[in-house]
């Protein structure tokens, strides 16, 4: 039956009840207590009123029989609006914890096979053709990329001999310089790629262990201060508190390499690059942060998406395959933490993670997603290639 039929069914059910109860209390008004007054009068007993019955009686009938049925038509009325859309609202409530990381969740069904059990049927369809094409783009990405290492792996062995074996003149040394650092850019954004999409399909498994994070930001402060040399960048670590989380020490490590990374190359020429890591509550909020033109408002929502560049102009000239914010907040999230970049044109820009703490020798249980995966290749060849860049930029 349709909703449409079962609702007119419903409301005519109470009209009926409405009109039924109307009637019984219009008959005991007008008729019932008339008859009374009546016999009373035949009896010779005193009878306040035995006219018939004027605008006032009138009035008290409607008031006695009309508001009663007014209310049980409205009430009845609710409840049958109430009762009709509740199934809505549970669709609803299901629907919105559908999203790309939970496509198996399918809407319950009625089985009434009303208007909202066939839309039912037909969204779930839809969400298992949408849960189609997110397994063929995640099995495309990651045969594509499984692919393209192998050329990339040897075109870059080719490419170290051809430096490494007999002389060369300046300009085919710097040409053969320049190839082998597009084809390690390849090769980031390749393992990137893998990386996320392996994480996207919980195949990741990271351990979890005491990682001292203080050790941490000194080896990212290192490695950024590294970075930073041909820029005169200053790469500053403020306070810098010893505190203990649970985590992988590998992808934490390249958590912090992207962001500084990032900061250093999106650092104004002669600015400043600063971290700290403090305590707040049960959690470990590290900043990294920069001097330089910093982040569009209508931006800054999007700056975790794959690929996503805010300033063009900008980005052209900056190293990078737009990849390393993604896989930020990947390991943040994954940690059972958060990352929230804040920007001020002109001025700073801030990267704040928030990472929860292994209190009192119990370490936290994190809700790690499953894989298997390489540590820090990725972003190892990403600090190698800046590195060699800053080295030919010297030489010129």
């Amino acid at each position: 039956m349709t909703i449409q039929a079962r609702l007119t069914l419903w409301f005519a059910s109470v009209l009926v009840v409405a009109l039924l109860a109307m009637g019984a209390l219009s008959y005991y008004e007008l008729v019932m207590e008339p008859r009374g007054k009546l016999r009373d009068a035949q009896k010779g007993l005193k009878v306040e009123d035995t006219e018939p019955a004027g605008p006032d009686e009138v009035l008290e009938a409607l008031l006695w029989c009309g508001v009663p049925s007014l209310v049980l038509g409205l009430g009845g009325g609710w409840l049958l609006m109430r009762r009709a859309l509740r199934p809505v609202t549970v669709l609803t409530r299901a629907a919105e914890r559908i999203n790309e990381h939970h496509l198996k969740e399918r809407l319950p069904r009625t089985g009434n096979g009303d208007e909202l059990d066939r839309m039912t049927e037909v969204f779930n369809q839809m969400t298992d053709r949408l849960e189609q094409s997110f397994h063929r783009i995640r099995e495309f990405t990651l045969h594509a990329s499984h692919e393209l290492k192998t050329p990339l792996t040897v075109m870059h062995g080719e490419l170290e001999s051809a430096l490494q074996n007999g002389p060369l003149e300046a300009v085919q040394r710097a040409r053969i310089e320049s190839e082998l650092d597009e084809i390690q850019r390849l090769s980031r954004i390749v393992d990137g790629l893998t990386l996320l999409t392996k994480a996207d399909a919980g195949q990741i498994k990271l351990a979890a262990e005491p990682v001292r994070l203080d050790e941490l930001m000194r080896d990212a402060c290192a490695d950024g201060q590294s970075l930073a040399g041909p820029r005169q960048i200053q790469v500053n670590l403020g306070s810098c508190a010893e505190m203990t989380v649970c985590g992988d020490r590998h992808r934490l490590r390249q958590l912090l390499l992207n962001l500084t990374d990032n900061a250093v190359k999106y650092s104004n020429t002669s600015g400043n690059v600063t971290l700290s890591l403090a305590q707040t509550g049960n959690e470990a909020e590290i900043k990294i942060s920069n001097t330089g033109p910093g982040i569009a408002p209508d931006a800054l929502p999007r700056v975790f998406e794959p690929f996503f560049r805010g300033d063009v102009s900008h980005s052209n000239t900056v190293e990078g395959c737009g990849l390393g914010l993604s896989i930020a907040q990947w390991i943040a999230s994954a940690h059972g933490g958060s990352i929230r970049i804040d920007s001020t044109a002109e001025k700073l820009t801030t990267a704040t993670v928030l990472l929860p703490l292994a209190m009192n020798e119990q370490l936290h249980k994190v809700n790690f997603q499953p894989i298997k995966g390489d540590a820090m290749r990725n972003q190892t060849a990403g600090v190698k290639t800046n590195q060699r860049a800053a080295t030919k930029e010297r030489r010129r």
